[in-house]
């Protein structure tokens, strides 16, 4: 067990994760999401989240309304950014199950690249 009780590093974390079920993945993802929305703010996660699930911005707002988001919650702040509530944040999570073959992956995927704030909480 590392350190952080976790996982010693990012490959030791992904190779865990591969042993979970689906269920367990997307509760991590979906409470990853609160917490780095928490201290970091929904935009991050909506960063994050698009690299390392690898869509845009188009295809974010498929995902968020294919996870149950409402469309019409779905907005641009000043600058032109998506945003959304975050108290909806978890609709990414089914949402990307939903719209790409490898959801599974690409949820594992933003919780490895997101390992070292994880470590932070």
């Amino acid at each position: 067990m590392g350190a952080t009780g976790l996982a010693a590093d990012p490959a030791e974390y992904r190779a865990r994760l591969a042993e979970q079920d689906d269920a367990q993945i997307d509760a991590w993802a979906s409470e990853l999401m609160r917490d780095i929305a928490i201290r970091r703010g929904v935009l991050r996660v909506l960063s994050d989240f698009r690299t390392a699930t690898r869509i845009d911005d188009r295809s974010l707002e498929r995902v968020y309304a294919a996870g149950g988001g409402p469309p019409a919650t779905l907005g641009r702040d000043a600058q032109g950014r998506i945003m959304i509530p975050s108290i909806t944040l978890y609709c990414l999570v089914a949402g990307i199950r939903r719209e790409t073959p490898d959801g599974r992956d690409r949820l594992i995927e933003y919780l490895v690249e997101n390992f070292e704030d994880l470590v932070y909480v």
